[in-house]
């Protein structure tokens, strides 16, 4: 699990620079909220991809929290145009995916594009702290070729984030059926 409910860690996103690119004004007004509990400040605020892409150009981030946009994927391309876009060192930032849906063809997908995670919503303030602890503490190396670029994508279950458990091969230590 998460952090314990009477853990006395205390986490404070003041100085962090955060873009939020959610086209429903809910599902921004909850992201705020959450990110404000833990003290963030600098908020960019986009409800567009144009709008993310122009923060993107113009600002340093440390935190990107992007909404997969329903059927049309958007959110998917915007990372994945992120990773390509040579834009130092923001091409590099974590990005964190959101999705009302998660089939495992959304999770190949947010993998593909090259998020860190994709977490499904609704979203709760302590499963959002877990996430972004998990992807400042993970430290994954980066990786650029012809057909990716992102965070490496091979990594244990001991370093999934708290609350995933679910692991893909035998050696992973999950019983595959069959």
């Amino acid at each position: 699990m998460g952090f314990s409910t009477d853990s006395r860690a205390r986490f404070n996103l003041a100085q962090v620079s955060v873009l939020l690119l959610e086209e429903t004004s809910l599902g921004m007004s909850i992201l705020v909220q959450i990110l404000n509990g833990f003290g963030a400040r600098k908020i960019h605020r986009c409800d567009t991809v144009e709008k993310a892409e122009k923060v993107v150009q113009e600002t340093d981030l440390d935190l990107l929290i992007i909404d997969a946009m329903g059927r049309s994927g958007a959110g998917y391309d915007f990372v994945r145009w992120l990773r390509r876009s040579g834009l130092r060192p923001n091409c590099y930032v974590p990005v964190i995916l959101t999705a009302a849906h998660t089939p495992a063809s959304a999770i190949a997908r947010a993998r593909d594009c090259g998020a860190h995670i994709l977490m499904a919503k609704p979203l709760t303030p302590r499963a959002m702290l877990d996430r972004i602890v998990w992807v400042a503490r993970a430290g994954r190396r980066f990786v650029e070729c012809d057909s990716y670029a992102g965070p490496d994508r091979r990594f244990k279950v001991s370093d999934l984030p708290a609350g995933v458990s679910v692991g893909r091969r035998r050696q992973d230590g999950v019983s595959v059926p069959g």
